[in-house]
Order: structure tokens, then sequence, then C-alpha cells
């Protein structure tokens, strides 16, 4: 994979804005399935200091997930077309989806009759000669359609009822032996993809023999790919992977969910809990609540989300330590049409829940983050000065303030999810100047605040007081001379 790498590059910026590419002379028809007639997409891994995602050549790879759990079960190629392009038209990185389908995916056939598995048995998938001739010919297809746009496809093999039937449809398949053969099988045929591995399911691993199914597909995955793709693990509501296999090789970063609740407490706190551990890993959380979902799953209680309530834990995770962030719609995870049976009553069509504001906002978090050093950024609330009613300052439930700073104390940035006055601690900066700028987390314009003395502690209104809108303070150290933020993709000057 590394000499495929050299020969055939990929230009960072073009990975960011999601753009394809014309095919390089010289690759033959297996590269081309893997990766749809584009150059490879880079291969990834985890950053030196062991908190972040970068390629090959060391540079940052922010991961900005939409989870699409049913993209290859129920969309024809015309519609995943559609989906994939308005992705990446919105700057995502990896679409989160899975082979073996959580809504009856071993039984129910996908949008051209076919199934995944030959009696149901992990080992022998059922694959045909020739091409378009059976279900993982769609999901090649996918695959390739997305690396073309610029998107890794954050591949889980299986949803979790199939090897912990909890709840859902099932039926449970699994066995140590069946989980390392199919892992094999699919790490061949996807080694060259554009590809992130994630195991596990939104189910809880409750014994020795689940935790074996799960190490054995991880073996069998490595032993297909040889090793090309980071893996992770999805767990159920409120939990994380490092609870079970923190310690465990195979497991590259760490990924939560956090869940459809909207207050910071107790759930999205713990991103920062996994960010403390040891050995260090990358975190992220791989499922937090979904735009148009009912919060907490009780609508008639608490109603159902709109794209303010999926900012906040986007900058909740991000400010506390993520290396990325995943975004989800309720009708676009399920591919929702009314001819279908809804899941938690979805508001609308797929099709018309995909331009909800929400998913486009993502990528102003990416942009911004990524206009100022982004492998040496840390967690640090300690920015915000503590006030008299900490409860205010810096704040609880969905009204949590949380900060985030260069480790060399370059820049600073705050999430203040409402409308006070706050108070900050310029000694966390370098420099004796300090040029403060207002990021607007809704539309990723940044307005310039003024240029001021670096000098004890400073205080800070956002721009609509008293209001529920979301904005980000950014701190600079004024001789660093940083462009507005968001604005462009920041360089490491040349040394």
């Amino acid at each position: 994979m590394i000499p495929l790498l050299k020969k055939f590059p990929r230009v960072f910026l073009g990975l960011l804005i999601g753009g394809g590419m014309a095919l390089p002379a010289g690759v033959g028809r297996t590269e081309i399935a893997a990766t749809g007639g584009a150059a490879p997409l880079p291969l990834l891994k985890v950053s030196a200091n062991h908190h972040y995602l970068v390629d090959a050549a060391g540079r940052p790879f922010f991961y900005l997930g939409d989870t699409a759990w049913e993209l290859f079960h129920r969309l024809n190629r015309e519609d995943a077309i559609r989906y994939l392009d308005d992705r990446a038209r919105k700057g995502f990185t990896v679409i989160q989806a899975v082979a073996l389908a959580e809504y009856d995916g071993l039984n129910t056939p996908n949008a051209y009759g076919f199934k995944p598995l030959r009696n149901n048995d992990p080992a022998t998938p059922d694959v045909r000669d020739g091409p378009d001739n059976d279900y993982w010919d769609q999901v090649d297809f996918i695959v390739a359609q997305a690396n073309r746009r610029g998107l890794y496809v954050g591949f889980l093999p299986t949803w979790g009822d199939k090897w912990n039937k909890k709840w859902g449809v099932g039926p449970e398949i699994f066995t140590p032996q069946n989980a390392e053969a199919y892992g094999e099988w699919l790490g061949k045929r996807y080694r060259n993809a554009g590809i992130i591995w994630i195991l596990g399911g939104d189910r809880p691993v409750e014994n020795d023999r689940q935790k074996e199914i799960i190490r054995a597909l991880a073996r069998g995955l490595r032993a297909g790919d040889g090793g090309a793709h980071l893996q992770t693990f999805h767990p159920s509501g409120g939990e994380g992977s490092s609870q079970w296999f923190q310690a465990d090789d195979w497991l590259d970063f760490n990924l939560r969910q956090n869940g459809h609740g909207q207050n910071f407490n107790p759930s999205y706190a713990q991103t920062r809990a996994d960010y403390d551990r040891t050995p260090v890993k990358p975190v992220l959380d791989g499922e937090p609540l979904y735009e148009g979902h009912p919060i907490d799953f009780r609508a008639d209680e608490n109603g159902v989300s709109v794209a303010a309530d999926v900012r906040r834990p986007l900058y909740w995770d991000l400010f506390s330590g993520a290396c990325g962030h995943t975004y989800g719609n309720h009708a676009v995870w399920q591919f929702w049409t009314p001819d279908r049976e809804p899941v938690n009553n979805p508001l609308m069509p797929w099709t018309q829940a995909v331009n909800q504001p929400g998913a486009g906002q993502m990528q102003f978090a990416k942009k911004l983050l990524l206009s100022r050093p982004f492998l040496t950024r840390v967690p640090d609330d300690s920015v915000i000065v503590t006030g008299r009613v900490p409860a205010a300052d810096p704040g609880a439930g969905r009204y949590r303030f949380v900060a985030t700073r260069d480790a060399d104390g370059s820049y600073a940035m705050i999430y203040a999810p409402v409308g006070r006055t706050f108070s900050v601690n310029l000694t966390k900066l370098a420099g004796p100047k300090v040029k403060a700028w207002w990021f607007n987390p809704r539309d990723g314009t940044a307005t310039e605040i003024g240029t001021f003395s670096n000098s004890g502690e400073r205080t800070f209104i956002s721009p609509n007081p008293g209001e529920s809108l979301d904005w980000v303070l950014v701190l600079d150290d004024a001789s660093k001379g940083y462009l507005p933020p968001g604005s462009r993709l920041w360089v490491s000057p040349a040394k």
C-alpha cells in the first residue's frame, strides 16, 4: 500500500474539499474497483502524540463523519450517489455505514434483491461471478464512489445484534471462528480502499465470548488488509470503546456514543475522560445527538432536536480533546421514505432531511480548527475563569462553556453556547499582544474584535447577549499573524 500511495499521491487540500481525481495512467482494474477510478486516498495513522489522526505524510486528518448506517442495505446506486455528492459538498470526510445492517440486514434484500451471506454464515459471503451480480458488488460500488469524492468509509462489518442480540432483529450468527474468517475476507476485499474499520455496532460487550468475537474480527481484518486501515469500536449509548478495549493493540482510536441527550453532563464530559486515559489514544464521538431526533428518546417531554442542539456537542467534544466528530440525522441514518416503517418517528423523508442546516454547519468547526495549528491543540477549560456562580461560568447543562488552546500558547478558543458575559485567563496565551475574534458557528464567518495587551483576565460578551445563540471566541498571539479563523488551511512555516 505504501508504494501505491507514493506512486499516486493526493493533495491534502483536495481531501478537505472532497474533490475527485482523474484515474492515473497505469492503474489496473483491481485499483479501479477499490477507488472508483480515482487515485487512492492517503493511508491514515495515529499522530506522534497519539491524540490525533494524520495521513502518511503526517498532515492532520479531520474525521468529520456522517452516520449512514443503512446506506449499503437500502439505497440504489442513483440515490447513493445523490447522498454522497451532498455530503462531499458539505465537507464531510467519513461516511459511517454497515455491511450487515441492523434492520433485517441478513434476510431483507438490498435495493437489487441481493442478500450478503449464504445461509446467514459470515464465513461464506454470497459472492457470484461477474460484475453487479451480488450484494458485495453494491458495497464495492458505494465504497468506490465515496472514495472518488474524497470520502473515507467508516465501515462496520456488522451491526451488534448479529453477535449480541440484546435488542434488534438479529439473528445472532457470529462465533470467534467465523468472525475471524469474515474479517479476513473483508480485509482482503477492501485492502486498497479508503476504509476505517468500525467494529461493534451499538451493543455492549457483556461477556468474554463476545469480547473474543470482536478480537477475532479485528485479527481477521488485520490479516486481510495487512494493517493498512485504522480500527475502532462503536459502543452502545453513553459508553466508549475504552471500557473494554483500551489496552488492546488493535484499537487504534477510541470511539464514543455519547448519545442523544442535550446536556454536557454526564455524557459529553466523557470525551475528556477518554482523552486523559492511558495508553493515550485519539478519541471522537461516533454517535452524539442527531438532528431531528427525539431528545433523550422522549419527544413528548423534550421535543425533537434542531441544528443548535447538534452544534453544541460538536464543539463540546472537539474542545474536550476529540480528534474529529460525527454528525447524524435521524431520517438520513435509516434512509427513511414514506413507504418504509419509520424508526422513532423521523420528521421527513431522507431526501429532504439531508438539507437540514446542522449538516452544513459541521464543516465550519473543521475549517476553524484547521486554520490554526491542529496537532498541538489541547483541551483546557482553565482558560475560562470560574465565576461566582459556576453554573453560569463555565456553566452546565445546555449552557456549558468549553475551551481549547495551542499547547505553545499561540491561540485559545472558547465555545459560548449562550449570550452571557464571561472572563478568560489571558496568561494561557503567549506573546505580549492578543488579537481577538468572534467566530460564528452558524455560517463560518469571523469578525475581528481588536488587539490588546496580554495581561491577567479580560471579560467578553458574545454578540447576542441573553439569547441561545452560540459563538466561538478566538484569541491569537498577535505576533503569529494568523488569518481570520476558518478562512484558510494553516500550513506550518518552512523550517
